[in-house]
């Protein structure tokens, strides 16, 4: 069963989230909160695999508790980020905090649930090109950038760092298998020592961390590289 808790400050949406999940096999709601600071002490208690974040909320809000959840539980629950538009201007700095993604509120329930499984089994379930338009939107305007430099991308070897580039521009396994002529399969492995050397947590940390680094450019060609 996949443990989720609700945080939301709307009781209503809460509600209708919570029968759809309920009506699922394999999901379990272990707790609701209505704020940032009670999301952050019922993660603690309640232990869910999955937060399903509301990212507007009076007081703490869901940057904040992604914050708080993420230092206190460095390895604990997955955040989903639910938010009413795509371009949200929160988003980006919840993905920076540690959140996995994040989907729209008006998300059908048969994609609800599978974007909440995909987190679970450890996937980034925000499409990469809407984490892109994110990026490039707020890229520069945070207060606090992180202190990357090129000493970072050195621990890469040169094809892991074309794999990174490619993330970042958006192309799934199969995409950057056919860019680089490599079975999908040494892709995934590449991928994975990518985020293990960089400790990144997915894809989604892993594309912020490549325009924020500089490796990346805001308003870079996207899709296969040629050849």
């Amino acid at each position: 069963m996949i443990r989720v808790l609700l945080v939301d400050d709307q009781a209503l949406l809460r509600a209708g989230v919570r029968m759809i999940l309920e009506n699922a096999d394999d999901m379990d709601v272990v707790g609701e909160a209505a704020d940032g600071a009670e999301a952050t002490t019922m993660a603690a208690q309640v232990t869910p695999d999955v937060v399903l974040m509301d990212i507007r909320m009076p007081d703490v809000d869901g940057v904040e508790a992604t914050r708080r959840i993420r230092a206190a539980q460095p390895n604990g629950p997955r955040i989903l980020v639910l938010t009413t538009f795509d371009l949200d201007e929160y988003v980006y700095t919840a993905l920076r905090a540690g959140a996995s993604g994040f989907i729209l509120k008006d998300t059908l329930a048969p994609d609800l649930l599978s974007a909440i499984r995909a987190v679970a089994r450890g996937d980034a379930i925000v499409a990469p090109a809407v984490t892109r338009r994110l990026i490039e939107r707020h890229i520069g305007t945070n207060d606090s950038p992180l202190p990357l430099t090129d000493v970072e991308l050195r621990v890469l070897t040169e094809r892991e760092r074309e794999v990174l580039e490619l993330i970042a521009r958006g192309l799934s396994n199969a995409e950057i298998a056919g860019a680089l002529h490599l079975t999908e399969g040494t892709v995934k492995g590449h991928v994975s020592r990518v985020l293990t050397k960089l400790s990144l947590r997915d894809r989604v940390q892993a594309v912020v961390f490549a325009y924020e680094c500089g490796l990346v450019r805001a308003s870079t060609r996207t899709g296969p590289a040629p050849g």
